[in-house]
């Protein structure tokens, strides 16, 4: 981390730019070199600098995180420009918003998409970052700055990228929505409420940091788990039916990344 910038600019800090800066933070980066441009933020971290517009910042920055709603680019970017020194780098984490969009919006600035999920506060996200035109050291060197928040995975082709959105940025919504899934398959299964949703958690967290840790596939570990005509080997005959989870999880992801094009393109509803 010895090469992180001197300063970053958020203009835009909501969920998913306050996890970033948060994860920063834990990883010992000083408070003082970051500032957040945001009308409405209220989760900003003590002893980092913020401003309510950009009218109010008197100086420029070498690097930009927008992270701003997606719709709102058309009307923000001639501030947002304001603000960005003599070729900027803009790290957009907008949802479907393409870099040719990004470098219409400010064309002496690189822009680069990156795709982080919460769990940045904390170091675990998978970062997807798509950066056309950056050579091996900038891609180096952007990596460098973001391995305390995560796992850095480049994405080569910018059309994978709604799709990298709805499984790396909104996947986690689905997993706690299947944590919470099994939490109440338990109670309905007999186990109390408070119980059942202890043992999902700690399953799932010991699931996950196994399967994270072994060379063996998800679908491997599953069969190790798996005695044939045994309890495991029944529940699994329910979720294999007719290939009914991958059917859901594959209209899920599908949903989330057309969603995230419409939203691009301004749509609000």
């Amino acid at each position: 981390m010895s090469a992180f910038p001197t300063e970053i600019c958020f203009y835009g800090c909501g969920n998913m730019g306050s996890a970033m800066l948060r994860g920063w933070l834990a990883a010992g980066m000083a408070p003082d070199r970051f500032v957040v441009i945001d009308p409405i933020a209220d989760n900003v971290p003590n002893d980092v600098s913020l401003y309510r517009s950009p009218q109010e910042v008197k100086r420029q920055f070498d690097i930009l995180v927008l992270g701003i709603k997606p719709q709102l680019l058309p009307s923000l970017a001639a501030d947002i420009a304001t603000l960005l020194a003599p070729d900027a780098l803009v790290i957009s984490i907008l949802a479907g918003t393409t870099t040719r969009t990004l470098s219409a919006a400010f064309p002496a600035a690189r822009t680069i998409r990156l795709m982080p999920n919460l769990a940045a506060a904390i170091g675990k996200s998978p970062l997807a970052m798509f950066a056309p035109h950056a050579d091996d050291q900038a891609r180096a060197d952007i990596a460098s700055w973001l391995t305390a928040l995560g796992t850095v995975i480049w994405i080569e082709d910018e059309s994978h990228m709604d799709a990298v959105t709805a499984l790396a940025g909104s996947g986690p919504a689905f997993v706690y929505r299947f944590v919470d899934a099994l939490a109440k398959g338990g109670e309905a299964a007999g186990v109390p409420h408070n119980i059942s949703a202890q043992l999902a958690m700690a399953m799932v967290e010991g699931a996950s940091a196994l399967a994270a840790g072994s060379t063996e596939t998800p679908s491997e570990l599953a069969a190790r788990v798996t005695s044939p005509g045994g309890t495991t080997a029944a529940g699994l005959a329910v979720l294999d039916s007719d290939h009914i989870l991958d059917v859901l999880i594959a209209q899920t992801l599908r949903a989330a990344r057309d969603r995230g094009t419409e939203l691009a393109k301004g749509d609000t509803k």
